[in-house]
């Protein structure tokens, strides 16, 4: 049995149904009970427990061999580092003496040792933890998700606008989560002791450029990519809801990443979505909903 722990989001709802559509038997962990039943639908099991409840994590980790960790995301109006510091520290409390055996962590490109860099620091403090338990472990650095710009979709629609803090020349490796679904699903099939660290990313490396013209194709508008300035970084995020730790945490996350302050692999693994197909499919997805 697989259990999914973050299956209501773009990745973990993608390994969940690549899972699903390869015959495996799956669980879906969530807090939300709509969500148990939508997945439910689907075909999967699916078990309601709040992350921070350790005993009753526990209990569903017991249900299983083979585990798919997401850490839940925090929302951006609280002081995201320490929740979701919170969240992994419970989640490991579980997986002791859960009798797992194997698991498959989602990381990003950029995991490094720090304090208020966001998702960097988090996830590395995760991979740190993970390598310090029995369990066999592979852990995906992904890279950009490709999801990221789904809410540029209003802007380029409205503004003929994208809007970004990367510079607008920028590239940088981004991935669909469909395709990390492929790779996370092969992950969790193969045999526990095959694991390792994979860097997972698109086909190519893009800009907030291209991420315009591929609107602008999917449109059939023009749409530019007008970057925010490096001194606006948090003013901006703070105006969009962010409380100041978490806009000062993505203010650092994101000038590692403009600064290419991280290891950047030789040999990723490649999906095989790009940007403009998965744009095209926003769009057209935007417009079914319509």
């Amino acid at each position: 049995m697989n259990i999914i722990l973050g299956a209501t989001g773009h990745v973990g709802s993608a390994v969940a149904n690549t899972l699903l559509k390869q015959g495996e038997p799956i669980i879906i962990i969530t807090h939300n009970p709509q969500k148990a039943s939508e997945w439910e639908q689907k075909g999967a099991q699916a078990a309601v427990v709040d992350v921070h409840d350790g005993d009753g994590l526990k209990r569903i980790f017991r249900q299983g061999k083979r585990l798919f960790l997401l850490n839940p995301p925090a929302a951006p109006s609280t002081d995201i580092v320490a929740e979701e510091r919170k969240n992994i520290t419970a989640i490991l409390g579980a997986l002791d003496g859960s009798g797992l055996e194997k698991i498959v962590a989602e990381s990003t490109y950029g995991a490094q040792s720090g304090d208020l860099i966001g998702d960097l620091g988090v996830l590395y403090k995760m991979e740190q933890g993970l390598a310090r338990m029995s369990i066999p472990t592979t852990i995906i650095r992904a890279a950009y998700y490709m999801s990221n710009w789904d809410a540029s979709l209003q802007t380029a629609q409205q503004e003929g606008k994208v809007h970004a803090l990367y510079p607008a020349d920028f590239k940088l490796p981004m991935v669909a989560p469909d395709d990390i679904g492929q790779f996370a699903a092969r992950f969790l099939t193969e045999p526990a002791e095959k694991t390792g660290l994979h860097y997972v990313e698109g086909p190519e490396t893009y800009s907030p450029t291209d991420v315009a013209a591929a609107f602008a194709l999917a449109l059939n508008k023009p749409v530019e990519a007008v970057t925010t300035s490096r001194e606006q970084w948090a003013p901006t995020l703070k105006q969009m809801g962010f409380s100041d730790k978490a806009a000062e945490s993505m203010a650092n996350m994101t000038l590692i990443t403009v600064e290419k302050r991280y290891l950047q692999p030789d040999l990723p693994d490649r999906g095989a979505t790009s940007l403009l197909s998965y744009i095209a499919d926003v769009v057209a997805k935007s417009k079914k909903e319509k």
